[in-house]
């Protein structure tokens, strides 16, 4: 067997997920759907509307409307790529022109508002701009030299041409960083988009709008490069000496120790501020992958900025179902009632007997993959379709291709209500509303903490829903942890301008020391494993007097079998004011049974002074139960008080034993090679075959015993399977525990 040598890096953008099969990779998708976040029209007498006419029927329906509905203006007449007008009326007209004879359908008009006008205000980068540095400039990111590292960027757009200043292409090896074009393979857009939320300084602001954009391509046609291009690339950003490296790209190999992720704890001890995306795997623990798990990069998660989320409803019900997107597909903006009908799994076989045209169709997760579910429905000319889960609770999950029908996903519950609902009481009428929320986790978002090192990660997180930017030829929006990185790369260029002398650990910890803690749809606090210290605030962060770093510490692993034993952290309190300040140390009001802490009762600090200060806790395992315990140490004395999110496990966690599989041709005839992550060693792995239309078992593609904690890689030769698609189970087990990532691979045969 021989190993494999490189790493395939997807980027995160959005999920691509086989059903029924877990996510098990993130992909670039080069082609996407605008994500524009939707503002609802003020209430008012008049509306504006897009009267969709039939088929060839176009003038008829301009004739009847303008004959029925005498008050009404014809603003607009569509006949290239939509058959339709556009009008306004008085909405006590509105049941009129639904009725009209040669009119399909009538759209109430949405505003679309770049949605970086709404993030960057958002997260207080907006109000820094009366803000001066040492020399007396306006905070902007001028002369902050900041890293792209991902697909390119189009250094011609109109927004970013004054703001780029070189970089260097990885890929072809040569100083031209520009993103794939068609004529090279699948195209790219995802660095210019990165780009653009950084430092875009034209019709859309970034959120440093005059700092440097160094670009260096990593990742080629399709979005996809290696671990030896990311680093390459991580090595000339150092070289080149920028201040600030982004990186929203990575894998779903959750340890400390991946080399991309120990490349940018190097880059960090030389004085580089590094930000990352932490993934899009979420919402299940240890979902965070490298190098979002790098010990000093700052790694970075999704939130929502302000935004209309779509709720699905049956009129005559009030429950309301909770929609998650489907990514690459048109975003969800049904603005009136659908009739729905059941399409079982979504199949082909499923719409004979069903007329889902101009209807919702709602389908069961499995058997098919997520595309072919919504090219099918499409054919069948479907309004939009709802997959929902076929285990308990929501998921999310994506498509490859651009698909102009709208989907979303439900958890399993609210999928099977609205059969029910269908069946018992023949209630077939769907309606969707629209809420204005901000500041809960987007569902995709990777949550931590890190495996073996038990750190707590995200860092912080950062808008990363419906986000607008730049991209080659234009501008569209995107989802993705991809998103939410560069608004954080921007927010650290910010802090470098206005203190340049500022360690890398200083921008971190002003970043993490000024988060706001974000809480649930249920009011609860989110964990730190799941928004490390909080949401983004830039403007908070360029007005503390006073740092505390680490900004997030772990007490590590204990068991109950361990006597009673006391753990300690050091951590540093930097006094930034111009004035001498006490600061007191809280650890958390409601203690634990079997926990006690021990930290000094105060701390005096001289302007300018900085001081270290060890917090222990002295911990009784047979008391405490078993899983993870977190909880925040409040620091109080300077302008704002600090809260420093700590964790520490009791007994081993329940981590998945393995993850990050991938199964791809071998360099010589009827030979494979696959890789999987084993976080903490196996005492039995392997990958087992099934077929995938009866689930029975075929054979062991390989067995394993006793593997190390690291990438298990090899090449299989003279595999003697017949040609075709087979369900691939990979399976680890340690100490008593068994996991498995399923997915479908292809063997060609000999």
């Amino acid at each position: 067997m021989r190993v494999l040598k490189k790493i395939r890096i997807w980027l995160l953008l959005f999920l691509c997920v086989i059903s029924p099969s877990p996510v098990v990779a993130e992909v670039l998708y080069p082609d996407l759907p605008a994500q524009t976040t939707v503002i609802e029209q003020e209430q008012a007498e008049q509306a504006v509307v897009i009267v969709g006419a039939k088929q060839g029927k176009l003038d008829e329906a301009l004739a009847e409307v303008s004959a029925q509905v005498p008050g009404s203006v014809i603003r607009k007449k569509f006949s290239t790529l939509y058959n339709g007008f556009s009008m306004s009326l008085s909405k006590k007209d509105l049941d009129t022109i639904k009725q009209i004879e040669h009119v399909e359908r009538v759209d109430e008009i949405a505003t679309y508002q770049a949605a970086l006008e709404e993030s960057v205000p958002f997260i207080g980068a907006g109000s820094v701009r009366g803000m001066l540095d040492e020399s007396g400039h306006r905070l902007t990111g001028e002369g902050v030299k900041v890293a792209v590292i991902d697909t390119g960027i189009d250094y011609t757009h109109p927004d970013l041409v004054r703001n780029y200043k070189g970089g260097y292409d990885i890929i072809d090896s040569d100083l031209d960083p520009m993103e794939t074009q068609a004529s090279q393979g699948p195209p790219t857009l995802h660095g210019t988009h990165v780009a653009g939320i950084i430092a875009a300084n034209g019709r859309v602001q970034g959120v440093a709008p005059e700092a440097e954009i160094y670009a260096y391509r990593a990742l080629g046609p399709g979005g996809q490069g290696t671990t030896e291009q990311v680093i390459e690339a991580i090595e000339k950003a150092v070289e080149d000496g920028v201040d600030v490296l982004n990186l929203s790209l990575g894998n779903t190999v959750n340890g400390p120790d991946w080399p991309t992720s120990l490349a940018l704890d190097k880059a960090v001890e030389q004085g580089v501020v590094a930000v990352t995306s932490s993934g899009n795997s979420g919402p299940a623990m240890w979902t965070v992958g490298s190098p979002g798990t790098a010990q000093q990069a700052i790694s970075v998660g999704a939130s929502a900025p302000p935004m209309q989320t779509p709720y699905i409803t049956i009129p005559s019900e009030s429950k309301e179902l909770e929609l998650n997107a489907l990514k690459g597909t048109d975003r969800w903006t049904l603005r009136r009632d659908f009739e729905y009908v059941s399409a079982g799994f979504g199949m082909g076989d499923d719409y004979k007997e069903l007329e889902a045209r101009g209807k919702i169709a709602v389908v069961k997760r499995g058997r098919i993959s997520f595309e072919e579910k919504v090219e099918i429905a499409q054919k069948a000319g479907a309004v939009g379709v709802l997959i929902y889960n076929n285990t308990s609770g929501p998921f999310v999950g994506g498509v490859e291709k651009r698909h102009s029908l709208p989907a979303g996903t439900l958890s399993q519950e609210d999928g099977e209500w609205l059969l029910e609902k269908l069946d018992s009481t023949h209630s077939s009428i769907l309606r969707t509303m629209y809420r204005k929320e901000q500041d809960f986790l987007a569902p995709f978002s990777s949550r931590g903490p890190v495996t073996f090192s038990w750190e707590v990660k995200p860092d912080l997180v950062a808008p990363g829903m419906s986000i607008d930017s730049t991209v080659p030829g234009g501008y569209t929006g995107l989802d993705g942890t991809s998103m939410s990185a560069p608004h954080v790369a921007g927010a650290a260029a910010l802090l470098v301008q206005a203190h340049p002398d500022w360690t890398p650990e200083q921008i971190k910890a002003a970043l993490m020391n000024s988060a706001k803690q974000l809480f649930n749809k249920e009011g609860d606090l989110y964990a730190p494993h799941e928004q490390g210290a909080g949401r983004l605030q830039v403007n908070k962060s360029l007005e503390l007097d006073t740092l505390v770093y680490p900004a997030a510490i772990t007490f590590g692993k204990w068991s109950k079998n361990d006597i009673r034993e006391k753990r300690s952290v050091t951590i540093t309190v930097e006094n930034q004011s111009d004035q001498t300040n006490t600061y007191h140390i809280d650890p958390p009001f409601v203690l634990l049974d079997g926990m006690e802490w021990h930290a000094p009762p105060a701390v005096t600090l001289k302007p300018k002074e900085k001081k270290e200060v060890t917090l222990s806790l002295d911990l009784m395992p047979s008391i405490l139960g078993e899983g993870i315990h977190y909880d925040h140490i409040k620091i109080t004395g300077g302008k704002e008080d600090i809260l420093l999110p700590y964790i520490l496990f009791m007994e081993e966690p329940d981590y998945p034993r393995v993850m990050a599989f991938q199964f791809v041709h071998g360099d010589k005839p009827n030979s494979y090679r696959y890789e999987y992550y084993l976080p903490g060693g196996a005492e039995e792995s392997g990958i087992a075959l099934y077929d995938p239309d009866t689930f029975q078992f075929i054979t062991y593609l390989e067995t394993r015993d006793y593997s190390d904690r690291g990438m298990v890689q090899a090449e299989i030769t003279d595999v003697s399977l017949p040609p075709g698609t087979y369900k691939a189970l990979v399976f680890a087990k340690q100490e008593g525990r068994q996991d498995i990532i399923e997915s479908m691979i292809q063997i060609d045969g000999e």
